[in-house]
């Protein structure tokens, strides 16, 4: 299976020219059938905390843009957007659409990033969501700043993941974190990880792309450097469980992690 990650200059809260900028991205660089294909967070708004502008409404635009590129591209797509929840705050969402068009998951960010105030204005998630996609993978997808917090992640392995998805809109001045966190998640779960984060500026911080493929052994498949464009790796199945097998470190593992987010 084609894995991709699709790294974009996020207009500030316009949709529409974001929505334009992946279709321009993805006519230029067509996905293989079957694939599975990741769009940053919030990917059309940037990292907003104004709610009330960018949240889904009745129409849902975003998840029906989404649905739309699954179908014609006959992809799975992942997205991130923001919902409203009933308090008035958010949720920050990474939505999947299948190549039938029809929203197969959605995963809340469990960890709202406290040091710019994302939890005052979106409340988090709770449950780990699960995919399977070609080739039989399983796909878990997660959110940006979750990168930080490993069990997440090894939960999310314990209860079948075999491919690990982080959308962000992670800044400039923790890059090498960046770098090195999508790295060890891949080491240390023995899974393939596609990182997808934006490029550019919005009103407050720089970005700095960095999207990467990495294997399960920690290699660096493919990666996007600092402009906006489109990357793609190959994932297969056999041999990670092969790997798996042959240095069996998960199966060591004393720690049973899989029910803490259910």
């Amino acid at each position: 299976m084609q894995l991709v990650g699709v790294q974009l200059d996020i207009v500030w809260e316009d949709r529409e020219a974001n929505f334009q900028r992946v279709r321009t991205l993805l006519e230029a660089n067509p996905p293989a059938r079957g694939a599975l294909v990741a769009l940053p967070e919030m990917f059309a708004s940037g990292f907003s905390m104004n709610v009330d502008r960018i949240a889904e409404d009745a129409s849902r635009p975003t998840e029906m843009f989404l649905c739309d590129l699954a179908k014609k591209y006959g992809i799975y797509l992942i997205g991130g957007l923001a919902t409203r929840a009933q308090d008035g705050r958010g949720y920050n969402e990474a939505l999947v659409a299948d190549p039938s068009g029809t929203t197969i998951a959605r995963y809340r960010k469990i960890h709202p990033f406290s040091p710019g105030k994302e939890k005052d204005h979106y409340i988090g998630g709770g449950a780990i969501e699960m995919f399977q996609c070609g080739g039989g993978l399983r796909v878990a997808p997660l959110v940006c700043y979750d990168l930080r917090f490993p069990e997440v992640f090894r939960a999310a392995m314990q209860r079948g993941a075999q491919v690990l998805v982080v959308i962000a809109n992670w800044p400039s001045y923790r890059v090498e974190h960046w770098r090195t966190l999508l790295r060890a998640r891949a080491i240390e779960n023995q899974a393939y990880v596609l990182g997808v984060n934006r490029c550019g500026n919005d009103p407050y911080l720089p970005y700095p792309g960095g999207s990467m493929i990495v294997d399960y052994r920690g290699h660096v498949l493919a990666d996007a450097g600092d402009e906006q464009g489109v990357i793609h790796a190959d994932a297969d199945l056999a041999p990670l469980l092969a790997y798996r097998k042959e240095l069996p470190f998960l199966a060591d593992m004393k720690l049973d992690l899989s029910a803490l987010f259910e």
